[in-house]
């Protein structure tokens, strides 16, 4: 329970090596980047030899992030294990190159249901359940058994939120309890505005919302000041002050282009050091060549080139939503050696087919992401019909791989009414159909076809030509899948179906026999990481810049 025993029987003597954790916790305002911050401090242990992961806390009721909009809450994530998470475990698999399990999300959802299924099963002995100490001590429990599950050397916990918010003011208390016992160290990620009427940076509302944590019974060890320029000599030093920390301990963390930067300047502030220093590491050896594969693969390489794609979606005035996309696309750009500038199209505005041409112009590749119900559909199609008769590269994922199919079926197989039971339940052929499994379900959270699965790629293919070999696995998000009925017709016209389910029955690539265009019904972007681009974006990149 939070630690790793170790016996040496030889000497009849147990030695034991307790986890220690760091608590992000944020102030102020949301996304100023509790989850990057968390992510550079693992990589940074990491960068050390020692083995840490991150956990996330959110506050909200939901179960998980599996039925927000992304509007609201940005991308969900997907992991091997099925579960459907907040972005930031997107941010921690690419800074780590590891795959986060779904113990690692805890929301106050699955909080209060496993409390109240304990209190209904009479697992309280006719106590009132309270706050403090059953839910409190419930965190506790979890968090100590992830640790010790995974035989973690640190566990670096993000409170989603900010300090203030109710719905984490239970969670922050149960960190309070949890350092009274373990080996911990709390971070607290504020902002610090700069007042263009008055020319200098503000330290006020950070003073504020620190003595606001203090009375909570948290002192913070750092403060990590999120800034869009470097903090003044002074303004440091009024911080450490009012804080009653050395001013070493006030980590600055401006505006950076590229967030995998982040560790090194984190080093360059001896973040690190404080780090061991805290923990008392003395014999911790930093990996230099470690910190310079990091750097050589997340690094933008000196280039010339520049790609244009494309990226036409239901979300694109929230990037947020499409997180996972950006940075495998940025991932297979530093493998291609090319840089990216990618345009952002609101697919309703392709559905004037007189605009789609001047939108897309220049564009060398277009991409199609995932999404869910009806608006902004038109757009799409048209984008992947311009697509395919300007013999652009194209990559559809998901929802975008279904669209490829209606456009095909449509204007290539002159199945005019050709649509997805999604969107037309009318509609005469049906190429995008609810799959077999899904007809009976009632619930939305949690019952889409998730996760890891296999697929089975056909030689002599794009898709193979990307992977290399005939069996890969990727994560799924859907409901939705091309209807096998209409698969002979699809060959007459010359479609390609590269990627199957082992089974055979599900249908999981299609391609257009110029080789230029490929959709997948996976999420390929979630397992995207620096330095090993997903195969189909890096695929997709080589394509767009072979485009004349």
């Amino acid at each position: 329970m939070g630690y790793i025993i170790k016996v040496f029987i030889s000497f009849g003597l147990i030695y034991s090596m307790q986890t220690k954790y760091v608590i992000v916790l944020g102030s102020l305002l949301s996304g100023l980047g509790k989850g990057i911050v968390t992510a550079s401090i693992s990589k940074i242990f990491k960068f050390y030899g020692y083995k840490a992961m991150p956990l996330k806390f959110d506050g909200y009721l939901n179960y998980d992030c599996g039925t927000m909009n992304p509007y609201r809450h940005g991308e969900v994530f997907v992991l091997n294990d099925k579960s459907e998470v907040d972005m930031d475990f997107g941010t921690y698999e690419r800074f780590l190159d590891l795959d986060m399990n779904g113990n690692l999300s805890i929301t106050g959802g699955k909080l209060f249901s496993e409390i109240i299924s304990m209190e209904r099963k009479g697992g309280f002995l006719g106590r009132d359940v309270q706050i403090v100490p059953h839910l409190t001590n419930l965190i506790i429990k979890k968090i100590k058994e992830v640790a010790s599950d995974l035989k973690l050397d640190f566990l670096v916990i993000e409170v989603g939120g900010t300090v203030g918010d109710i719905e984490n003011s239970y969670f922050i208390e149960a960190m309070r309890q949890l350092s009274l016992t373990e080996k911990t160290m709390f971070v607290n990620v504020t902002y610090i505005p700069k007042l263009d009427v008055v020319g200098e940076q503000k330290t006020k509302p950070t003073q504020i919302a620190n003595r606001n944590l203090m009375q909570l019974g948290i002192i913070p060890d750092i403060l990590v000041c999120r800034a869009d320029c470097k903090l003044a000599k002074n303004v440091k030093e009024k911080l450490a002050l009012f804080s009653n920390l050395p001013v070493e301990n006030i980590i600055e963390d401006v505006d950076i282009r590229r967030i995998y930067d982040l560790p090194k300047i984190f080093m360059n502030q001896n973040l690190d050091k404080i780090l061991i220093d805290k923990f008392g590491l003395n014999k911790a050896v930093l990996d230099k060549a470690l910190v310079n594969k990091w750097k050589t693969e997340s690094s933008v390489k000196k280039t010339n080139l520049v790609t244009k794609i494309s990226v036409v979606g239901k979300y694109v005035n929230l990037h947020d939503s499409y997180a996972s996309i950006i940075a495998a696309l940025e991932d297979a750009a530093i493998f291609n050696n090319t840089k990216l500038d990618i345009n952002w199209i609101e697919s309703e505005k392709l559905e004037d087919s007189s605009l789609v041409g001047s939108l897309l112009d220049d564009s060398k590749g277009i991409l199609v992401p995932g999404g869910f119900g009806k608006r902004g559909i038109g757009g799409m199609i048209n984008a992947v019909t311009y697509a395919r008769k300007n013999k652009l590269a194209y990559l559809g994922i998901c929802l975008g791989m279904q669209l490829m199919a209606i456009e095909y079926a449509r204007n290539v197989c002159n199945l005019k009414d050709a649509n997805s039971l999604e969107f037309d339940n009318e509609a005469e052929y049906k190429v995008v159909n609810l799959m077999e499994d899904q007809k009976d379900i009632k619930l939305k959270g949690g019952t889409m076809r998730l996760g890891s699965w296999p697929v089975q790629i056909d030689k002599n293919t794009l898709a193979y030509s990307a992977y290399g070999k005939e069996m890969a696995h990727e994560r799924h998000r859907h409901r939705y899948e091309f209807n096998n009925e209409f698969i002979d017709i699809f060959e007459k016209n010359n479609m390609v179906f590269s990627g199957r389910s082992p089974d055979r029955k599900i249908i999981e690539m299609i391609e257009w026999d110029n080789g230029l265009g490929i959709g997948t019904q996976s999420h390929p972007e979630f397992k995207s990481k620096p330095g090993n681009p997903a195969p189909l974006f890096k695929k997709f990149i080589r394509l767009s810049m072979d485009v004349k």
